[in-house]
């Protein structure tokens, strides 16, 4: 027998598929909570966090909310809570309820429960790890860098309280919240009812199963205000002999420090960057003096950022200029995979090269250049004691050259301040820039030049003037 198909014209095309809750939204952070299994008095959750934003990122994550009806968890697999306080359950509603359970496994008891990821020594660990997507050290990085690495699951079992023991009776934990060490803050909506997730079927068949219900969460990245940054940035140039270093209070001011949070930093020798600001003051006070700067009373507070980021101009010349970028770690625990976008509108098109990081553009990304460390050298480590007792603390730091050619960006000032980045940011988190820029010598008088002129020009009119009269 032969059997012949045609395509029939008459066919209406299939209408796409109707969803029976809200769609999923769209944020720089997406968060997932799948009930997998459901039974009257608990259930099993998973819960995925995937990093959507190209510039996002999260290095130790946290992650917290409220439970609202009473739930507690027992067990999770693939993250652990900072917490393992099983006292109030026993003392509690659900003591009195579960009598006959066993409180001394259960995870955590509390109504808002931090939530970390596991290191990485217990990825294959069969009680708590062999998940995928688990066991980073709470390490989310974008997907341009590594794609494997954007997504982090954990699963966990969640008891339930009355009235709420039907099996369908289920609700996520309401007002979540995530943050890192030195990271994008993130501001997260409620959760919303969307479409079952779909999942590829565990024994490797061409077939999908589906959870029985499922939220999610959508976060979105927050600008930094003032003086609440988490890292900041120095400008310094070759034709200009002071440093221009982080602003005051940059990531923030004790109230009991002594010193002024409102003053402009004072400038430094560039040499001054290199050690921590206790160790800056003498310095500060010898530069001010030799060049004749004003010394405020009292003088300004410290940046107090773990990262700085130097931006230093070396060259300029008719064909292109250099610059040099320069990391610096005032913290004591290291960074692994870092990366940094930099952000610079007027010379973004004259990029030439650089020379000992990974560097790429991105002109769908509001014209970034993207900077990582290259294969074995992606460790920014932390700061350490000098060489000899009472030298100053030596940071981490690490330094690339960025050649740029002016034969695709005409008209460039680097003199003027072109050369200089208007944002900067180090893993995700926007760093904050200076209030002011090193200009030439010429240039910072070009403005007296010019006003000259117009006094000149006014006086010669009405000499002109009186004289026709």
């Amino acid at each position: 027998m032969q059997v012949c198909c045609k395509k029939d014209p008459k066919a209406k095309k299939v209408d796409k598929k109707v969803l029976k809750f809200l769609p999923r939204r769209y944020g720089d952070l997406s968060l997932t909570y799948d009930v997998l299994q459901a039974y009257g008095s608990n259930y099993q959750a998973q819960v995925t966090i995937e990093n959507i934003n190209p510039l996002g990122r999260l290095d130790h994550w946290n992650l917290t909310w409220e439970w609202m009806n009473g739930e507690f968890i027992s067990k999770m697999r693939g993250a652990y809570t900072h917490k393992r306080d099983f006292s109030e359950c026993v003392y509690g509603p659900a003591g009195k309820y579960y009598t006959d359970l066993d409180f001394s496994t259960v995870m955590n008891c509390e109504k808002k429960p931090v939530i970390a990821d596991l290191p990485p020594e217990r990825k294959n660990d069969s009680q708590v790890g062999k998940l995928p997507y688990c066991c980073r050290n709470g390490t989310l990085l974008p997907a341009i860098m590594d794609e494997s690495k954007a997504r982090s699951i954990f699963q966990l079992e969640v008891f339930k309280m009355p009235p709420f023991l039907n099996r369908t009776a289920l609700a996520p934990p309401e007002k979540w919240k995530i943050d890192g060490v030195v990271n994008p803050q993130y501001k997260c909506g409620p959760p919303i009812r969307v479409d079952p997730t779909e999942f590829p079927d565990s024994s490797g068949l061409d077939s999908k199963t589906y959870a029985i219900a499922s939220w999610q969460v959508t976060c979105n990245i927050t600008r930094p205000k003032e003086k609440l940054s988490r890292c900041c940035v120095s400008f310094s140039a070759y034709y200009n002999r002071s440093a221009i270093p982080c602003n005051t209070c940059a990531c923030g001011c004790d109230n009991n420090m002594g010193c002024s949070k409102t003053a402009r930093a004072m400038l430094l020798p560039a040499e001054s960057l290199l050690v921590p600001f206790d160790n800056r003051t003498n310095k500060a006070l010898a530069w001010a003096n030799l060049n004749k700067f004003k010394v405020p009373n009292p003088r300004p507070c410290p940046d107090n950022c773990p990262v700085s980021i130097n931006w230093h101009i070396d060259s300029d010349y008719k064909t292109g200029w250099t610059a040099s970028v320069t990391l610096f770690n005032w913290d004591d625990s290291p960074f692994e995979d870092w990366f940094s976008a930099i952000q610079i509108n007027k010379a973004y098109k004259g990029l030439e090269g650089v020379y000992s990081f990974n560097g790429t553009t991105f002109d769908n990304l509001n014209k970034t250049i993207f900077l990582q460390g290259l294969p074995g050298l992606n460790f920014l480590v932390g700061e350490v004691n000098g060489t000899k007792p009472g030298d100053p603390r030596i940071p981490g730091k690490q330094q690339t050259k960025i050649s740029f050619t002016k034969k695709h960006t005409p008209g460039i000032n680097i003199a003027r301040g072109d050369g200089f980045p208007t944002r900067i940011l180090f893993n995700g988190e926007e760093c904050a820039l200076p209030k002011q820029i090193p200009l030439s010598s010429a240039e910072q008088k070009s403005p007296f030049k010019f006003l000259t002129v117009i006094i000149m020009a006014i006086m010669t009119f009405i000499t002109m003037t009186d004289h026709l009269h």
